[in-house]
């Protein structure tokens, strides 16, 4: 794939996202894996052992770049907050785990989308995969059918993606995307539906999140661009205004009618 065509499709600037690594030549071998599709941009949050002369020596001095431009985080909000995509693998299914696509589904999707939107996929783990609280940040979830025997190697993974992804960017696909909102901006606007939401007694205080999770779901498939955030937070500020008016009002009420 010429340097010029994947420019214009966005594809090299794909993310991929190791979250809580624990053994340094996986990182090393997801390098190898990612260089081999064309892709370089690597971060990792909380690896459990970071060391660079053991990531070398299965990423291999052809992956050197790719190496030496790993950006390390502390936490998967922080690593995920730039992307307006964002997807999970998983090899777990249940009902916290919805809107899953193939890898295949997946890839056209992050392809068309990373042309006019910063797009990033995440690996969990070798041990036990991406948590709940991690899988909260995606989009979509990726499911890599296997066999009866399941367990795949976290580079086996990445490869297995990166392929997809290198697969489906092709120059005909040239529908219009608009940006997305941020995964911070999205934030932003879950934090306020929730503090309204509770006001208004929609949410039950005891587990808010628990609630707002059929909200995240919802956007989740929708896929909101930034101006329809601005939408949304601009309605519950108003609704919030609203409720401190009336409140307000009745104590003037009350005041008028009971002046002591």
């Amino acid at each position: 794939m010429s340097e010029k065509f994947m420019k214009y499709a966005g594809y090299a600037g794909i993310t991929i996202i190791l979250v809580r690594p624990r053994i340094p030549e996986n990182i090393g071998a997801c390098c190898r894996a990612m260089k081999n599709m064309g892709l370089s941009r690597l971060k990792v949050v909380a690896p459990e052992a970071w060391d660079p002369v053991r990531i070398m020596k299965t990423a291999t001095h052809a992956c050197r770049d790719v190496v030496e431009k790993i950006e390390i985080v502390g936490d998967t909000a922080t690593a995920v907050s730039p992307f307006s995509y964002i997807a999970g693998t998983t090899a777990r299914m249940g009902r916290q785990r919805q809107m899953v696509l193939s890898p295949g589904g997946f890839a056209e999707k992050a392809v068309t989308l990373c042309r006019e939107n910063p797009v990033a996929v995440m690996f969990g783990p070798e041990d036990r995969g991406l948590e709940n609280e991690d899988l909260q940040y995606c989009h979509n979830l990726v499911h890599i059918p296997t066999s009866e025997f399941s367990s795949l190697n976290l580079a086996q993974a990445v490869l297995v993606i990166c392929y997809e992804l290198f697969g489906a960017a092709r120059p005909n696909q040239d529908h219009f995307q608009p940006r997305l909102a941020s995964s911070f901006e999205l934030e932003g606007m879950y934090d306020q539906m929730k503090e309204v939401l509770l006001a208004i007694d929609f949410l039950r205080p005891d587990n808010p999140d628990y609630w707002m999770n059929n909200f995240r779901r919802f956007v989740s498939r929708v896929g909101l661009t930034a101006k329809e955030v601005k939408l949304i937070r601009g309605v519950c500020r108003q609704v919030n205004w609203y409720g401190e008016k009336r409140y307000a009002d009745g104590l003037a009420e009350k005041k008028k009618k009971d002046p002591r």
